[in-house]
């Protein structure tokens, strides 16, 4: 708000185009008129809300690994942002309103560093098993390479996680998942990154599970 110094025409009252002028105990004032904030809420903006709540749904459980997962991509957005984005690109599903998100076609890491070979999960009662070869010498693959392990409960929003798991000369890795997720399924990923941290691998998704 501004004030207005008399002169010859002294203050105005009223509106002049998107000027409002008035008095307040003898200070003549004028302020501009406020700006008409309009939220349409068209197809197209609910369309996108809705994907993205499904994709921070998928993510949010996983924010702190993340941070490892997708740190090489964290250079004008934030490792977060970074999968947010892959993920409202490549993994929704269906047309509007009819969205949904498929768990597989998302990734927990994302790099250059050769990926898990012929990995596999399997239950056992309330460990989760993960397998794999040891691809070491294969392209960047190195035996000292540490697993990166995350199983994601939608229904929890809740996720285990590892982010300097089992070497890849090793081959296996059990994670214990908890009591509280009995009956829920959950969604199971597995990457690699470099003993100095500096490589990353792309995840492998590996099914959906039941917890006993």
């Amino acid at each position: 708000m501004g004030t207005i110094k008399k002169g010859i025409l002294g203050g105005f009252s009223g509106k002049v185009g998107t000027v409002v002028g008035g008095s307040w105990k003898g200070i003549s004032y004028m302020r501009s008129l406020p700006q008409n904030v309009k939220n349409p809420r068209t197809v197209g903006q609910i369309s996108q809300r809705t994907k993205f709540a499904l994709a921070l749904a998928l993510l949010k459980p996983m924010t702190g690994f993340l941070r490892t997962g997708w740190k090489l991509y964290a250079h004008r957005q934030s490792p977060f942002n970074a999968a947010m984005s892959y993920t409202l690109a490549n993994a929704i599903t269906g047309t509007y309103p009819d969205y949904e998100i498929d768990p597989s076609k998302g990734l927990a890491s994302r790099g250059s560093l050769t990926p898990a070979a012929n990995a596999t999960a399997e239950l056992d009662n309330r460990d989760l098993v993960f397998t794999w070869d040891d691809n070491s010498g294969v392209n960047s693959a190195k035996q000292t390479d540490k697993a990166l392990i995350a199983v994601l409960n939608p229904a929890k929003e809740e996720a285990v996680t590892d982010t300097a798991g089992a070497e890849r000369v090793t081959g296996t890795q059990a994670v214990e998942l908890p009591a509280g997720w009995s009956g829920d399924e959950v969604h199971a990923y597995l990457g690699f990154i470099s003993e100095d941290g500096k490589e990353v691998a792309n995840s492998v998704y590996l099914g959906v599970f039941e917890v006993a």
